[in-house]
């Protein structure tokens, strides 16, 4: 996948498919919302029991995202973090992030204390992502998009990386089957930028097959992020019997 620099936005008139979304986009996210809202409401009863279990608070997390052309909308997500978690921690990570275009790991494979117990496997395994089923219907977003970024990365981003809003934000997308976490943030805008300009049903039909492999690979690398580091300690000179390197107890 080409992911050099942005060569020049190539001129656009106002109905062409960079501003709305295709027909073909659209009937294909409604068949499909329809088809999985019975998965929804299993998954929100799943969820209303592991909160009530596990995380007194509400069911669903509501967040501002940036959606087509600049337009602001309330993401929908199953809530994964505690009532009070503070979400500058959050902000100030994406922006070390955009700063230094280093690869974007998610603070999930930092033991994040803010996570409510199994939240890490519900976010890398894209499960609290399911309630976007909602916005899909409601034409906020598609099955497949660029990622719907937060204000606050919007309005930092140049006017080239905004190209990404000139196409309906995705569940599922170029960036997010390309490696993802794996990647930098000017990777992920020059991928979504791609997808903006490049919108397509065969594209799209490829991002989708390929989603479920970047999510198994996601669960694997959050689980591995996770595992605690080990130290390798040298035996006491003194002890006769240690004839070899023993591994010291695993340390967070």
């Amino acid at each position: 996948m080409d992911t050099s620099p942005l060569p020049p936005r190539p001129p656009t008139n106002s109905g062409s498919r960079t501003t709305v979304m295709p027909r073909w986009k659209r009937s294909t996210d409604i068949a499909c919302s329809l088809f999985a809202l019975p998965v929804l409401a299993v998954g929100a009863l799943v969820m209303m029991t592991v909160t009530k279990l596990l995380s007194r608070g509400p069911i669903f997390f509501r967040q501002e995202r940036v959606g087509l052309q600049g337009r602001r909308f309330t993401i929908l997500k199953f809530r994964t973090m505690k009532v009070a978690a503070d979400p500058t921690i959050h902000l100030n990570h994406m922006r070390q992030l955009m700063s230094a275009n280093t690869p974007m790991a998610k603070l999930d494979g930092q033991r994040d204390p803010r996570l409510i117990p199994g939240g890490w496997l519900l976010r890398a395994s894209g499960l609290d992502e399911l309630p976007q089923v909602i916005n899909v219907l409601r034409g906020e977003m598609s099955l497949v998009g660029p990622r719907p970024c937060l204000p606050a990365e919007f309005e930092q981003a140049r006017p080239a990386q905004r190209e990404r809003v000139n196409a309906v934000p995705g569940l599922t997308g170029l960036w997010q089957v390309s490696g993802k976490n794996r990647t930098t943030f000017e990777e992920m805008i020059r991928l979504d930028v791609h997808y903006a300009r490049n919108v397509a049903l065969p594209l799209d039909l490829k991002i989708i097959l390929l989603t479920p492999i970047a999510l198994l690979r996601q669960i694997g690398d959050t689980q591995r992020q996770r595992q605690p580091a080990t130290r390798v300690v040298a035996a006491p000179k003194s002890d006769p019997v240690a004839v070899a390197p023993i591994v010291a107890a695993r340390v967070s």
